[in-house]
């Protein structure tokens, strides 16, 4: 009796065993499922089936598409990684289940073994163990099996997922081979594209191309020296120029104007760039004087300060003017004096015999009126190279 409950104990103990195993490795094979194929086939977008624009920038659709590439082979790796994973994890659960089972049933099978060497001293006892050993036995032997056809089942879910992630791999190299065909094809119509564009461009230069020999052109409705010539492409100081009027010049309707010929465009525009380098060449020069002018006048204003600070020190006695011209009469020396004064010095006209002196100061001491003199003769508003000292009282 305590024979046959012991078994019952253990038969239950193994049933109970076996029900926890085959849940644990369903509940593993849910855990580590993959994605379904259709979550790991990426559907196209009906942005990716619809043909893309080309653009004109083919460097910038290079980089596109590059980037897009290197984003699905990442998505695709990341897939074939937890693929990996989960075939790896159920494999090392499988072998566990199993080693478990086995270990279990033979335990069970030790057991009873034991157990009947004992209950050989009754022949009713024997017979009755022996036939309960039988059942039991029997009962291991189908626990045993329906283990094995678990881990069976669980192989063919894996092999069967296993045959998913191949396909979803198949699947997502032909979409990538289609991906890399259509970029191909959006290259070669982008090429021909730039080709027919670079060709019509050529023909539009060649047909706006200035005549071989000077031709007439009488104005039409909306014309305008701009517009011819770009027309006849040419700058449109050429064109002002072949016909002696200014390019802001506004044509009117009806009115003759010369075309100019290839050559004619050619020795008008070297004769404006050489026009352009001798304007060029003047307005350096007078820069460049100014700045002389300029560089001798505060020099000798410098000088000018430090002779009237010299003559202020040494308390020199007398004053000096400098005299800037002598006009015929008094209204020249009048208009002088306003041109001085103007620039901004001191200028007094006193007449003579020989005519109206302008002069301007008086300075203390012949030291600060040289340095006027010398102010004068360098201030380009004043225009003078002749002013000189002379005594004022």
């Amino acid at each position: 009796m305590n024979f046959s409950r012991q078994a019952l104990l253990g038969i239950g103990m193994i049933l109970g065993g076996s029900v926890m195993l085959y849940a644990m490795v369903q509940q593993i094979g849910e855990s580590n499922q993959p994605e379904p194929v259709t979550a790991l086939i990426e559907k196209p977008s009906v942005e990716e089936e619809a043909p893309q624009p080309l653009t004109t920038d083919i460097e910038t659709e290079k980089r596109i598409l590059a980037q897009k590439q290197k984003e699905r082979a990442a998505r695709v790796a990341e897939q074939e990684k937890r693929a990996k994973e989960f075939l790896t994890e159920q494999e090392v659960a499988e072998a566990e289940a199993l080693a478990k089972a086995r270990a279990e049933s033979q335990q069970y099978v030790q057991n009873i073994a034991a157990t009947s060497e004992q209950t050989d001293e009754s022949a009713d006892a024997t017979n009755t163990q022996s036939n309960a050993t039988s059942k039991e036995v029997q009962d291991a032997d189908k626990l045993i099996k329906a283990a094995d056809d678990a881990v069976k089942e669980a192989q063919a879910k894996k092999q069967q997922e296993a045959q998913e992630q191949a396909a979803a791999k198949k699947l997502a190299e032909s979409k990538k081979e289609a991906e890399a065909k259509r970029q191909a094809e959006a290259k070669k119509q982008a090429e021909v594209q730039a080709a027919a564009e670079k060709k019509r461009e050529a023909t539009e230069t060649a047909k706006n191309e200035p005549p071989k020999s000077p031709s007439d052109y009488q104005v039409k409705k909306g014309d305008g020296l701009i517009k011819l010539a770009r027309q006849y492409n040419m700058p449109v100081e050429v064109l002002a120029q072949a016909n002696n009027i200014s390019p802001s010049t506004s044509l009117k309707l009806g009115q003759e104007i010369t075309i100019p010929s290839r050559s004619q465009v050619q020795r008008l525009e070297r004769e404006a760039v050489a026009a352009e380098q001798a304007r060029e060449k003047k307005r350096e020069q007078e820069e460049a004087l100014a700045k002389k002018s300029a560089d001798a006048k505060r020099d000798a204003q410098k000088k000018l300060s430090e002779a009237r600070k010299e003559v202020k020190e040494t308390d020199a006695k007398g004053s000096f003017g400098v005299q800037v011209a002598l006009a015929d009469n008094q209204a020249k020396a009048d208009q002088l004096a306003k041109t001085f004064q103007s620039a901004g010095y001191q200028v007094k006209t006193s007449p003579t015999s020989r005519g109206v002196r302008v002069v301007v100061g008086p300075e203390r001491g012949k030291v600060a009126a040289l340095a006027l003199k010398d102010k004068i003769n360098s201030d380009p508003n004043v225009n003078t190279t002749s002013a000189w000292v002379l005594y004022w009282r």
